[in-house]
């Protein structure tokens, strides 16, 4: 799960990580009430969407008066920002960031990620901020340092003070950063973050060390452990067939093809999205209905499947195991004539009471072409699609 900006800071503001003040504003009344209040002779106004790159999209501008203030905000809300995390269609910019200026002196980076190799987590250094670290690690990997953090005893004051010497952080700051580091992991383990990524970390003219920007996302099989978390969700930022998907714990994603995909199993999901692509097709979503669906479970994932207009054909691919064939079946036959299914449909199923699943779909009457393999689903639907 993803938060906004001001959210990150305020959760990581409960830790002690120093940022900068500042509020949100959903209107340009209410951001030149948080300028007035700022009182800054510099005012940062900043555009809140789930997505980085808002900088060089012109979703940030540094504002001298409370006038601009008001004149940038205009622009902004309602302004839909394209960045090369939106795609191109772009998000809808519906609240800002209202935040005081800063007197930066120099730009760092500073992330804490989960480490799938190491199976660790690790925090990640980079005198090179206020860029995409994908950059950096494509053109000066070198510059990026990292710390493994041992999860019996967490990140170490050793371990901080070597990193921010490693960045390059001035001398009499150290110890500024060491608690800033500190701080940043205990937010990360304590909120099961599965990123916290602080890009710039500055220091200032006045000498601080400052969080300048926040990301931070969230192990969403966590989230029951944080309802104050839960309630930083913003809905209008996310698919809403994805939203629904989330409702009846169907593991659901949407992408820009046009095969809609109904699988059980994320390794069988992916193999699926593989061998359609193989074969010439591209696949509309990701849909994992999971080992244990039900009848209803099974009809909604149709349902969403079907929501999409890009959605041109549907492959139903299932490997019975603990999820019966004549489940998977009923569900499929259920949602198609609540529809009205108008689009190619190729169905696959192996396994567990397959014969029963079988018998449902040829005598449901629905024009449903079965396959007798992956490979020849994949072949008859982008075949049908095309």
């Amino acid at each position: 799960m993803n938060i906004h900006e001001y959210q990150g800071k305020e959760v990581l503001r409960q830790y002690g990580v120093n940022v900068p003040r500042g509020k949100v504003a959903f209107t340009v009344e209410e951001a030149v009430s948080v300028a007035k209040e700022l009182g800054s002779s510099v005012t940062v106004v900043k555009a809140q969407i789930h997505a980085g790159g808002r900088g060089k999209a012109g979703g940030v501008k540094i504002a001298k008066s409370v006038d601009d203030v008001a004149e940038f905000a205009k622009e902004l809300l309602g302004k839909v920002l394209v960045t090369h995390q939106t795609g191109p269609e772009g998000k809808e910019v519906k609240r800002l960031l209202i935040e005081e200026g800063c007197d930066i002196k120099k730009e760092y980076y500073i992330g804490v990620v989960v480490d799938r190799g190491t199976g660790r987590v690790v925090m990640m250094g980079s005198e090179e901020g206020g860029m995409d670290i994908e950059e950096v690690a494509a053109h000066s990997p070198e510059k990026i340092i990292k710390v493994i953090v041992d999860p019996a005893v967490g990140l170490q004051m050793f371990q901080a003070r070597q990193l921010a010497y490693d960045i390059k952080i001035p001398g009499e700051l150290v110890n500024k950063a060491v608690k800033f580091m500190l701080a940043l992991y205990k937010a990360f383990e304590e909120k099961d973050c599965s990123i916290a990524e602080i890009n710039p970390l500055v220091v200032t003219g006045s000498g601080d060390v400052m969080a300048l920007d926040a990301k931070l996302n969230f192990d969403s099989n966590a989230l029951f452990r944080h309802k104050d978390i839960v309630e930083l969700r913003d809905l209008d930022e996310e698919d809403a067939k994805e939203i629904q998907a989330s409702k009846f714990d169907l593991s659901y994603i949407a992408l820009d093809g046009n095969i809609g995909c109904m699988v059980n199993g994320a390794g069988l999901a992916m193999a699926t999205m593989d061998i359609i692509k193989y074969f010439g097709g591209s696949p509309a979503n990701f849909l994992d209905v999971g080992g244990g669906a039900t009848k209803e479970k099974v009809t909604e994932a149709f349902k969403i499947i079907l929501s999409d207009p890009n959605v041109k054909g549907i492959f139903v691919n299932i490997f019975g195991g603990i999820m019966k064939c004549d489940i998977i079946a009923e569900g499929v036959v259920a949602a198609a004539r609540d529809l009205g299914l108008d689009r190619p449909l190729v169905v696959r199923l192996e396994g567990t009471n397959v014969a029963l699943g079988k018998e449902i779909l040829n005598g449901s009457g629905l024009n449903i072409v079965a396959a007798d393999s992956m490979s020849d689903g994949a072949k008859k639907i982008v075949s049908l699609v095309n």
